[in-house]
């Protein structure tokens, strides 16, 4: 069974982070083994510098750097490995939310953006190394995009914890962002666009549905969160 990468995208408050458990519960129903991780991070060195770049100030060009750096450890020591043994994949958040965050956020030059995609996703030949996957762009198969009105967002994230520094950004910042994610979705066919601002449970049978339309799930249960 070929393994099978499924990112979870969206501004900070639309939601994904607490789907998470529902759909590695799903996928185990399904009787597939499932590895659950999250960028930035997902291995030591990535959570490190996870830390740095949601906590430090830096210009915009060290930040994307850093998440790159962080998305190659990640990519080599967790996903590909994860996928090769036929694994289900769940990430939150991948490199859409570089494009949308560093990108569209902080305005920064989406040529050097995908350049730095190509390095660190084309496989380890790009590099001169050997890699199972030769030159292809590592993309997540599906993409379930929670798209959230902004206003709506940060009254979702009001007084829920201590804010990191993407987190505090005004309103306008998150706006930028929602737009970098319409922007990489347009005509992209792995994007699901799931709307976040309904009920829990509305957002649920969204995915649900989505993930048995393609053809990734045996049936649609109709189960609840």
């Amino acid at each position: 069974m070929r393994g099978l990468f499924l990112t979870l995208e969206g501004i900070d408050g639309a939601g994904k982070s607490s789907h998470i458990d529902a759909l590695a519960v799903l996928f185990k129903a399904q009787g597939r083994t499932v590895t659950r991780t999250r960028e930035p991070g997902g291995t030591p060195l990535a959570e490190t510098l996870r830390g740095l770049i949601l906590e430090q100030p830096m210009d915009a060009l060290t930040e994307s750097l850093l998440v790159f750096a962080a998305r190659r450890d990640h990519v080599l020591k967790v996903i590909e490995p994860a996928l090769a043994r036929g694994d289900v994949v769940l990430c939150d958040r991948f490199t859409d939310a570089t494009f949308a965050y560093q990108g569209a956020g902080r305005g920064f030059d989406t040529t050097v953006l995908s350049t730095l995609e190509r390095w660190v996703q084309g496989g380890r030949a790009d590099l001169g190394g050997a890699s199972s996957a030769g030159n292809a762009l590592l993309q997540p198969d599906i993409t379930l995009w929670f798209d959230l009105a902004p206003a709506i967002a940060a009254e979702r994230l009001a007084g829920a914890r201590v804010p990191d520094k993407f987190e505090s950004q005004p309103v306008e910042f998150f706006r930028r962002v929602a737009a970098g994610y319409a922007e990489r979705a347009a005509g992209a066919e792995r994007f699901v666009r799931i709307d976040a601002s309904q009920a829990r449970d509305q957002v649920w049978q969204q995915i649900e549905a989505a993930l048995f339309d393609r053809g990734l799930i045996a049936r649609s249960t109709g189960a609840s969160i």
